[in-house]
């Protein structure tokens, strides 16, 4: 050991010795064992954690390549017509941000990429949901800020009627979703991935057909494929859709069919915006319709009743965002819900809903979910239907590799490999993405194609989807990684541990204070008796972009008492989760006693 001349951290050299390293290869110990100079600080448990992986990295990367000379045998030996030569390393269907992603890491590894698409480069994602919606939650944040008189007088500014020019927001959308879909298209272009314009078809082991309709197909072979088609929106029964995107602000929005991430972020732009959409748009267009400028005082107030009604939430489960954690959810609901025009009906289905026809308003029949009796019935003007998304997984060619899907999902191992109607792997067949069902958000399918282009480069990688982040862009916005509360106490009670709950408060932050934004709260839920965090959840300004040092922190294995050692500037909003990490109890004898735990005998120590 060779200690360091600084007083605050010291330097050794350790020596592990591989057990059985010489059953890989011919080689010596000497040639196998790393040398690993750490720098203790803070008694860095990570440290630790990448020597013992550094370790393992032989023994690993032998598994991976005898697991994956297994498949290449499997897939020669159980169908004949496997290719023995191959147009490509890696094919991708679908080119939306999964695809994009997994292509992208996939020419970094020298690979040799294909990728198809049948519709637009970018997929949902870019085209018609978390971008253009993205570009209408910045215009409806501006426009809070500016009809916020109280917010405002109090940072000492005054501000005239702010207006808005509804087909201008309109093209701020579907300009912004196209500058990204051309800056995606571009930079597979610049990296030399095959952009093959067609549906995708697997028509055999490690072969893929695609064509435009009326057109014919033409056939690919790849070493590796991925599936990354994505999803559709799911409408359930009894619902009729007419097609108008929400994002063009085609008309005043009334009524939302589920009270999640896509049914929040939409009542947040529409009562931003709808007191023009809503109110004064109807007046003006019912003076222009009647070809006059006055109206009746009565009638005016009858008018502006209706018209302040902006939004009214349709929910099946008994609570309001019953994804979230309550007592995030429970919040929320207080400062995004309570206090704006916003209606709402919980415990019910919306059974039948009438699209508008004939200068008829859109009809929506609410059944109770427990009795199954008609409950009510709204008329209103326009309904967005935000249920969920269901797999887009027809028309691939899964019959023809014996793959049966489970709800329209691609049944996949953690590994994203793909398994047949007998459970067991289809070799070099993979699936990211909404497709799987494992996580369904964009991120989270681009992180699944780069574990997998891992995987097929030849180094073993499992992801973990408790350490992907989630945000909903409402103002102000919510965030989330790992488990919620009742989640997590139903683990802790299953594996016999206990769990504690730490909190800070957004107007405890100076920042937050500054921006006169100091609604707010984090919530860490964490193992007391090592530290580990089980999940981290935050409502309050820029959530979104918070949530990451717990995301990271979760991904890396770090512990509380690491953490709270972390430095943040000041003063910034970064400082909430840094009094969150401090104010946690977490034991460090036994964190210790977890470090080493699992460690192989230490060979010598070198100076």
């Amino acid at each position: 050991m060779h200690s360091s001349s600084s007083s605050s951290s010291s330097s050794i050299s350790l020596y592990f010795p591989p057990p059985n390293c010489s059953v890989l290869n011919k080689r010596s110990h000497k040639n196998h064992v790393p040398q690993f100079s750490v720098r203790f600080c803070g008694l860095r448990k990570e440290v630790l954690a990448i020597s013992f992986s550094q370790f393992k990295r032989c023994e690993t990367q032998r598994v991976s390549n005898v697991l994956r000379n297994n498949v290449v045998s499997a897939s020669v030996d159980d169908n004949e017509s496997a290719p023995t030569s191959f147009d490509y390393d890696l094919v991708i269907i679908g080119a939306g941000v999964g695809g994009h992603g997994a292509a992208l890491h996939a020419v970094e590894k020298g690979l040799k990429t294909a990728i198809i698409e049948g519709d637009v480069i970018g997929g949902t994602c870019v085209n018609r949901g978390c971008v253009p919606s993205k570009a209408l939650l910045a215009v409806s944040g501006r426009m809070r800020e500016l009809k916020n008189v109280h917010h405002l007088k109090a940072l000492g500014l005054q501000v005239s009627a702010a207006g808005y020019d509804r087909q201008a927001v309109a093209d701020h959308a579907n300009n912004l979703a196209s500058k990204i879909r051309n800056n995606l298209t571009n930079s597979l272009k610049a990296l030399g991935v095959d952009i093959l314009t067609g549906v995708g078809t697997i028509v055999g082991p490690q072969r893929v057909k695609y064509g435009k309709v009326g057109f014919s197909d033409n056939e690919v072979t790849a070493r590796d494929i991925i599936i990354a088609t994505g999803s559709v929106p799911f409408v359930p029964r009894g619902i009729e859709v007419d097609g108008f995107a929400s994002f063009k602000m085609q008309c005043p929005l009334e009524a939302i069919v589920g009270s999640g991430y896509i049914g929040l972020e939409f009542s947040d732009v529409y009562t931003a915006l709808g007191s023009e959409l809503g109110m004064i748009g109807k007046i003006k267009l019912l003076d222009d319709l009647l070809g006059t400028k006055t109206f009746d005082d009565s009638f005016r107030q009858d008018l502006t009743i209706f018209a302040s009604r902006f939004v009214t939430f349709i929910e099946a489960l008994d609570q309001l965002m019953p994804g979230f954690d309550p007592e995030i959810s429970k919040l929320a609901q207080r400062i995004l819900v309570n206090p704006r025009k916003i209606d709402y009906h919980t415990g019910v289905f919306a059974t039948k809903i009438t699209p508008a026809k004939d200068g008829r308003p859109v009809v929506i029949e609410l059944t109770d979910a427990k009795t199954k009796e008609l409950k009510e019935t709204l008329e209103v003007d326009a309904a967005l239907i935000a249920t969920g998304r269901a797999p887009f997984t027809e028309g691939l060619g899964l019959e023809n590799i014996n793959v049966l899907t489970q709800r329209g999902f691609i049944p996949v191992d953690e590994r994203m490999r793909v398994l047949d109607a007998d459970g067991k792997l289809v070799p070099h067949l993979y699936c990211i993405g909404d497709a799987n069902g494992k996580m369904m958000l964009a991120h989270a399918a681009s992180a699944q194609g780069i574990s997998v282009v891992e995987q097929v480069s030849g180094r073993d990688h499992v992801l973990n989807h408790l350490s992907i982040p989630a945000a909903c862009f409402t103002h102000p916005e919510i965030s989330m990684v790992g488990l919620t509360e009742p989640q997590a106490r139903e683990k802790a009670e299953k594996e016999g541990f206990e769990i504690s709950i730490a909190k800070t408060s957004f107007k405890a932050n100076t920042k937050a204070l500054a921006e006169n934004e100091g609604e707010g709260l984090a919530k860490l839920i964490y193992r007391p008796d090592n530290g580990e965090i089980l999940g981290v959840h935050i409502f309050g300004l820029h959530a979104a972009d918070l949530i990451h040092e717990a995301s990271n922190a979760i991904a890396l294995g770090t512990s509380i008492q690491d953490i709270k050692f972390a430095v943040h500037a000041h003063p910034t909003l970064s400082e909430v989760l840094d009094e969150l990490f401090k104010s946690a109890k977490a034991s460090h004898l036994r964190f210790w006693s977890l470090c080493f735990r699992n460690l192989p005998p230490l060979g010598y120590l070198k100076s």
